[in-house]
């Protein structure tokens, strides 16, 4: 069957499309008329609020139609515009005044600022008590300037390139499963499922003009079958966010979508070629999979390593380091003695652990080591680029480790490391022989490895497993009612979202005490990056094994996920009557019922993993050093 066939039996079978038939046309052409249909409706939008009198009801209902229509314009245009130029279109449809966050690694790219502008800012603008007709102009001209930026760049002229459309998908179908079906970026939230039936009508005639443009490279019958399929289960849903079924849209549709995009790349060579597309692993088959993105290298040093024995013994030094307590400064104290392996490498029993005097207490709680290697920026103030240097960080920290820069020279002390680690640095490109990078990277190799595991919502996910109907319920609920997923996104649903190249920090607003007295006084993020935006700032981290890794917030503050629960239902910080003026979440009540939150908790509960922990060794090497001898494993505190 050639490309005409197939289009004809897809628009005769399966198109929800109104047309009967494609009109002739390059696929770069039909494109730039969505741009041009955008650029033309944000200068109508313009032109009505110039002559508008926003003291007036009926000027200021105009004007939230005109956004609406100029939405449903961008939703037309955002599969190439997102892919190709993400930084335009934040000025097309932002979500914060000022953007810090960046597009690509940080590692490569600090944060610069960006005032914010488009449409969704527009729309929360005009819904604020005295707009100002000036402030409102400017943030709708952002976003025209931005198409028109977009439009004379060399955008438009990549289209001829097969390889761009197939990674543009994979990042549209990515969008659906956190971004498209969310409030993150519609402020109105009856807004957001007509967007998305709206963008999934548009998106058929995308597959369909390319098809018909690259014969020899269609998008395959089952997937435009599929695709079908699925846009009319959106549009036989209701308007209303709080009535979608995310769980069975993303399991059902979304989810193969994935699969089968994956192997339209396979088969027609389909190669990364843009920043965007930094992380993803190509040969991923399921966005519920632990291998669809990577944050971090866990091997450190030893990343050219690849000989499986070899491996072997990095983790085998890796854990007996992670519990040897001669990295710190009075052999008393070990990585395990805040990442408890048994307590989902944290420790349940404090709110933050013990400084190194044993008397006072560290200012935050100890994070989970799981599933941080897809954390782009580590340390919940995104301190750290690397697991490697956090662990050097904390290591000759003097009031968490004080190791001081004799870790080395203790570590080599027992035959058996120093034996270890130069056949090891041997394979390193590494100069000066061993040094606290080889011994920081096999521990990072040692607990990185318990990260690889599914939970029982993956399993449904991935249609090897099943989940009751609460957790069908409460991941609903989380998508829809309960905004969490506006900031915790699949499939690690943490602040890393498409195309998972960088991590949101938020300000929530954490108290110091349970009785909301006071604002908890860490800075957080605004101690690594000093801009006003930053203050009390901390990195979004991922839910799973939440039901197992309590106290919760970056200083322990809430012993139950049903205090977190209740701490967002009642819109944080603002919401408990503390000042908090840069909060980023929403501070009205979601009103959540006791039977949704039993549900959420149900689902959160699903996302614990199956994990098939090691015991700790049983002994540690001999120092040549009697009085390091007397080491116990795990440390003493």
């Amino acid at each position: 069957m050639n490309a005409r066939h197939i289009l004809v039996t897809i628009l005769l079978c399966g198109s929800v499309l109104g047309t009967a038939f494609l009109e002739p046309e390059r696929y770069e052409d039909f494109y730039g008329h969505s741009i041009d249909e955008l650029d033309g409706s944000l200068s109508t939008l313009l032109q009505k609020i110039h002559g508008s009198d926003l003291s007036r009801q009926a000027s200021r209902d105009g004007i939230r139609a005109g956004i609406a229509s100029s939405r449903l314009k961008m939703k037309a245009a955002d599969f190439w515009m997102r892919y190709f130029d993400p930084v335009q279109y934040l000025r097309v449809n932002g979500q914060l005044p000022v953007e810090w966050e960046t597009e690509v690694f940080e590692k490569f790219e600090k944060p610069y600022r960006r005032d914010g502008a488009g449409l969704s800012l527009a729309y929360q603008y005009l819904e604020t008590d005295s707009p100002a007709k000036d402030s409102l102009l400017r943030l709708v001209q952002g976003g025209l300037d931005a198409v028109r930026s977009y439009r004379a760049d060399s955008n438009l002229s990549q289209l001829s390139n097969h390889d761009h459309f197939f990674l543009g998908n994979r990042l549209f179908l990515l969008n659906l499963a956190t971004i498209y079906t969310t409030g993150f970026e519609c402020p109105n939230d009856a807004a957001v499922i007509p967007e998305l039936k709206h963008m999934m009508r548009s998106m058929e005639e995308v597959y369909l003009r390319f098809t018909a443009s690259n014969p020899s490279m269609p998008v395959l019958p089952e997937y435009m079958t599929l695709f079908g399929a699925a846009a009319r289960f959106v549009a036989g849903k209701p308007d209303a966010l709080s009535a979608f079924d995310h769980f069975t849209f993303i399991r059902d549709f979304v989810n193969p979508l994935f699969a089968l995009n994956r192997r339209m790349m396979t088969m027609y060579g389909i190669r990364s070629a843009r920043f965007v597309d930094f992380t993803l692993v190509d040969s991923t088959n399921s966005i519920f999979s632990k291998a669809l993105y990577q944050g971090q290298h866990t091997k450190g040093i030893f990343s050219l390593v690849d000989d499986p024995a070899t491996l072997s013994r990095i983790h085998a030094l890796g854990r007996r380091l992670f519990y040897d307590p001669i990295l710190s400064g009075n052999g008393k104290r070990s990585c395990a003695s805040c990442h408890v392996q048994s307590m989902y490498f944290t420790d349940t029993t404090v709110s933050t652990a013990r400084q190194f005097d044993s008397t006072m207490r560290l200012s935050r709680s100890a994070p989970s080591l799981l599933n941080v290697p897809f954390h782009h920026l580590i340390m919940q103030d995104g301190k750290h680029l690397t697991l490697q240097e956090q662990g050097k960080a904390v290591t000759r920290n003097p009031i968490e480790m004080n190791g001081g820069e004799g870790v080395v020279e203790r570590v080599m002390s027992c035959p058996d490391y120093r034996s270890v680690l130069q056949d090891l640095a041997r394979l390193t490109p590494e100069e000066d022989g061993v040094t606290l990078d080889h011994i920081a990277s096999s521990i990072s190799y040692y607990y990185g490895g318990f990260s690889n595991y599914a939970s029982p919502f993956d399993d449904a996910m991935n249609r090897t497993g099943e989940v009751g109907m609460e957790v069908k319920r409460g991941f609903n609920l989380f998508m829809g009612k309960a905004r969490c997923g506006t900031c915790h996104f699949a499939p690690q649903f943490s602040g890393v979202k498409p195309p998972y190249v960088s991590s949101e920090f938020e300000v929530l607003g954490v108290p110091a005490d349970t009785f909301y007295k006071s604002l908890s006084p860490d800075s957080g993020r605004f101690l690594v990056h000093p801009v006003a935006e930053m203050m009390n700032a901390f990195r979004t981290p991922t839910l799973r094994n939440i039901e197992r890794t309590p106290p919760y917030m970056h200083n322990g503050r809430f012993p139950t996920l049903g205090s977190v629960l209740a701490f967002y239902d009642a819109g944080g910080g603002v919401g408990h009557g503390l000042h908090v003026r840069n909060q980023t979440l929403e501070a009205d009540s979601l009103h959540l019922s006791s039977g949704e939150i039993g549900d959420l908790t149900a689902f959160l509960r699903a996302l614990t993993e199956k994990i098939p922990f090691e015991a700790p060794p049983t002994d540690l090497p001999r120092s040549r050093h009697a009085a390091l001898n007397g080491r116990k494993v795990g440390g003493e505190y």
